[in-house]
């Protein structure tokens, strides 16, 4: 390894900064790649070729270069030199807009959803619900636990990435929902090895996330969508029907568990382009010359 101080940067990305597993082994596999780069040659712009070769696009060519950048001034802090940083340009990445779930889209899921067992139907309709309502991601959903649950306050504790919490308001609809899933629906889905895991999946387990996008993709395909649909896109969906609402962007942060605004900020791109289309589709002068 020609990189140094590996260990305690990977130590402080768990440790100090609370990382989640996946975005360490993310960092990691950038390293590697970094390092792999400087055994052959330390001219920087040489990398930036490595990097099409391997086929990664702009984006992830981006995520890469942050994650050096990241590690570089991690080294500096610790008194060492890292001169190359300057020479570090991560490329223009244009933003796309996310795919969403809108609410005509969440109303067929779950009529979709729906199979000859009720006790899973009524299981596959709090998943949509849970996933529309909070606007979580899914390996948060799939972590959620009944002590999570706070009826009398009516919130739901969240644990996002790098195992940082926050708490979620419940809609009293959903509120509602979720204790009847909870107290009439949820005994019957469950054994003794079943655990504290709020939704079950078939095997009376902690579902996976892979479980998670098999039903979302059978569901999809008997509401006769063309692609299936994402566990992300209703948390699209969520940030952005609630911004269209009226509410502040801030609120919407929170909610989500974003640590930056500016990730937050991309909702109001999703609500400009919307507004947009609307016009160009109803404005009486849309289709007419004056």
């Amino acid at each position: 390894m020609a990189l140094p101080l590996w260990i305690e940067f990977f130590e402080d990305l768990q440790n100090v900064r609370g990382r989640s597993r996946n975005t360490i082994m993310a960092y990691r596999r950038d390293l590697e790649l970094y390092d792999e780069y400087l055994k052959i040659s330390s001219h920087l712009p040489g990398f930036y070729d490595l990097m099409k070769k391997r086929g990664l696009s702009v984006r992830s060519q981006a995520r890469v270069l942050s994650c050096i950048r990241t590690y570089l001034r991690f080294c500096e802090s610790r008194g060492h030199k890292s001169p190359q940083i300057q020479e570090l340009h991560l490329p223009r990445v244009h933003t796309k807009l996310p795919q969403l779930v809108s609410i005509e889209t969440f109303y067929k899921l779950f009529d979709s959803c729906k199979t000859e067992n009720l006790f899973r139907t009524a299981r596959n309709e709090a998943t949509l619900l849970l996933l529309f309502g909070l606007g979580c991601r899914v390996s948060e959903l799939i972590s959620l636990n009944l002590s999570d649950y706070h009826a009398t306050d009516l919130t739901i504790t969240i644990t996002g990435k790098g195992g940082k919490q926050r708490i979620v308001p419940l809609t009293a609809n959903l509120n509602q929902e979720l204790q009847v899933y909870l107290k009439e629906i949820r005994p019957h889905l469950v054994n003794p090895q079943t655990g504290p895991t709020v939704i079950v999946n078939d095997r009376k387990r902690r579902p996976s996330r892979v479980d998670i996008w098999r039903w979302l993709s059978s569901w999809s395909k008997r509401a006769g969508f063309e692609e299936p649909v994402s566990p992300h896109q209703f948390r699209h969906g969520c940030a952005t029907s609630l911004l269209e609402a009226g509410a502040d962007l801030r609120s919407i942060q929170l909610l989500l568990g974003h640590r930056s605004i500016q990730t937050t900020q991309i909702y109001t791109t999703v609500t400009s382009k919307t507004l947009s289309d609307t016009i160009n589709h109803h404005h009486p002068l849309s289709s007419q010359k004056v």
